[in-house]
């Protein structure tokens, strides 16, 4: 077990370094540059580190470490978890960039310099791990060290499946965030971390379960057993395909395109009480008429 408590002292590390960069950026940069660029670079190379030592720990942890996947998949929901909480409204995720894009709610350089950062800090991520791995601290580290050159694929079923599983997996994602992203962190960091953790589960022996394109580019696109399109058709246009069937599912449309509701209509929340017509005689009450058409007097002495 000592493997395991190197590598939770390591994703603890990663946290504590991400934080400190994301309050140095708070202080020294501006509220745009900081949203931009330092939230998603710090995000993304947290995110990306991540992911590569609990792959390391899933897929060498068995047969090398004594543990099973349970121990693996408690520390990918509170990675998670944590990882919501303490990124500051940063996801990482270049499919919730697009979709904060098209719902209005980022402009075209906001979103092109998310992207950016995203690359980058995933990228960094990968080559802080590779470096980390090297120094071989631990035998799970070593066993890593050797087998990193020669990485394989991580589609392992038929490339239109694996789009598919793909897309699924980001299309459910979505659907999660559309609905708690405006509830209480209470309650959206964990029903996101779950939900990672589930899909990870199912889907991650046909793909990996990335779902982000920015993750699974830094860390599957340079291994061999598929091309570099092969990888652009699962991981970057089904999880963009997911998004977008996501987004109109859950709105209706998508507002950066279109304005009308191609599938709700669209209903007035506050009912109009009809008015009641009352014919009155001018000057006068109404008076209430008997049956037979008479009407009232008054009584004779």
């Amino acid at each position: 077990m000592d493997g395991l408590n190197v590598s939770i002292a390591f994703f603890f590390l990663v946290v504590g370094v991400c934080q400190a960069l994301t309050w140095l950026s708070k202080r020294l940069l501006s509220s745009g540059t900081h949203g931009c660029l330092a939230k998603e670079f710090a995000g993304s190379f947290q995110l990306c580190t991540s992911c590569l030592e609990l792959r390391m720990l899933m897929e060498i942890g068995p047969w090398g470490g004594g543990f099973g996947l349970d121990v693996v998949l408690t520390l990918l929901f509170l990675l998670s978890a944590v990882h919501g909480a303490s990124s500051d409204g940063a996801f990482a995720n270049p499919t919730v960039c697009l979709q904060e894009f098209l719902l209005l709610e980022s402009s075209l350089a906001a979103t092109v310099a998310k992207l950016l950062a995203q690359g980058v800090g995933a990228g960094t991520g990968w080559a802080v791990t590779r470096l980390y791995w090297s120094w071989e601290l631990t035998q799970l580290h070593f066993i890593q060290n050797l087998i990193t050159p020669e990485c394989s694929s991580s589609i392992h079923t038929a490339l239109p499946h694996a789009a598919f599983v793909e897309g699924s997996c980001t299309f459910l994602f979505h659907l999660v965030l559309l609905k708690v992203r405006q509830s209480h962190p209470l309650y959206r960091v964990p029903a996101l971390a779950a939900t990672v953790t589930f899909l990870t589960y199912t889907a991650g022996p046909f793909t990996g379960a990335f779902f982000n394109p920015a993750l699974a580019t830094a860390t599957t696109f340079h291994c061999s057993g598929n091309s570099f399109w092969d990888y652009i058709q699962v991981y970057w246009l089904g999880p963009l395909a997911g998004m977008l069937v996501a987004l109109l599912l859950f709105q209706g449309n998508i507002p950066r395109i279109f304005q009308k509701n191609l599938l709700y209509s669209q209903k007035s929340k506050y009912k109009v009480p009809k008015a009641k017509v009352t014919a009155q005689v001018e000057g006068d009450k109404p008076q209430r008429k008997r049956k037979g058409g008479k009407s009232n007097s008054e009584p004779r002495a």
